[in-house]
């Protein structure tokens, strides 16, 4: 089945050349299907790489999903205003819709006190109304410390070094709905200055850590419903995403150390191994399927609320 964005999204027509499935919203209108409804806060400063990376992991299972994307009232510098105006809409526009899941990414402000952000507050409440209007959330880099800190009290600690590469991870609960289908251990990148500690999380009894890194620390985090989730890394990444940003580092004078286990044989002009893309998939197929579909009800209207 197809994920349903608007045409002339800029992701429809890269999907489309790798061949996935997309169809346009004046088709799905006319198709009696009851879709997923997800829904997207999109806090990455790209906002079309961004929307474009998760599209293509929301559109690789059998499942029909019709997305929204959603911003805050914080005006993005590096993507056009008309493609704002054109694709996404303000929080007050879908706080009374009810969802299926939604994402929330990470952002640039990490190595800022939560409270400084200027979006902070209307995040806030972003949290909480995700409690009485969404089965299942996922939070993504700083949108998961983010989370954890708004809804458990958990803090972040600065890093002394930035946390940037492709690290190996070891699944922990591989009977977990999220990791169904994974081995033992998997790759997946990590670019943050800031971090979650296993000691923390494993006070509060509602959380389970589900996998984590020798180097990078801990993963992915669930609530025991499932309903709200957890992402320290960014499987979503692209092959050169980590490249990018490291030039871009360079570019501005910040002497970056580079991506750890990245580039083959440590050279920065050769091609990223790309080693994490089945893991991205999978993760994202099982919550759709597991976490999601499998659970949610088929009339939003009984959504019943999450206990924090």
């Amino acid at each position: 089945m197809p994920i349903q964005i608007p045409d002339n999204l800029p992701a429809f027509a890269t999907l489309e050349d790798e061949n996935i499935f997309v169809i346009p919203e004046n088709r799905a209108e006319h198709q009696d299907i009851r879709a997923l409804k997800i829904a997207i806060l999109n806090l990455m400063p790209d906002k079309i790489v961004t929307e474009t990376q998760l599209l293509r992991l929301l559109s690789n299972t059998p499942l029909h999903v019709d997305i929204d994307l959603v911003q805050t009232s914080h005006v993005p510098k590096n993507t056009p205003q008309e493609h704002m105006l054109k694709f996404y809409k303000s929080f007050d526009e879908v706080k009374d819709n009810r969802y299926d899941g939604f994402i929330i990414t990470g952002a640039p402000v990490e190595q800022m006190e939560f409270e400084e952000v200027d979006y902070w507050d209307e995040l806030c409440r972003v949290f909480e109304w995700t409690k009485t209007h969404v089965y299942s959330t996922i939070h993504i880099c700083w949108g998961a410390q983010a989370g954890l800190y708004y809804h458990y009290g958990v803090p972040k600690y600065l890093l002394e070094n930035k946390i940037s590469g492709v690290f190996l991870h070891k699944a922990l609960d591989k009977n977990h709905p999220l990791l169904k289908g994974f081995g033992d251990t998997f790759f997946c990148p990590h670019s943050r200055h800031t971090e979650i500690r296993k000691e923390d999380v494993q006070k509060v009894e509602e959380l389970e850590i589900l996998c984590e890194s020798e180097e990078a620390g801990v993963h992915i985090i669930s609530d025991l419903s499932q309903r709200q989730i957890f992402i320290l890394g960014h499987c979503e990444y692209d092959r050169d995403t980590l490249a990018k940003e490291y030039q871009r580092d360079i570019q501005r004078g910040l002497n970056p150390k580079k991506p750890r286990h990245y580039f083959p044989y440590g050279d920065v002009n050769a091609v990223p191994r790309f080693n994490w893309c089945c893991s991205a998939n999978l993760l994202y197929a099982n919550w759709l399927n597991h976490c999601v579909y499998q659970k949610t009800p088929y009339d939003l209207g009984k959504l019943e609320p999450i206990s924090i």
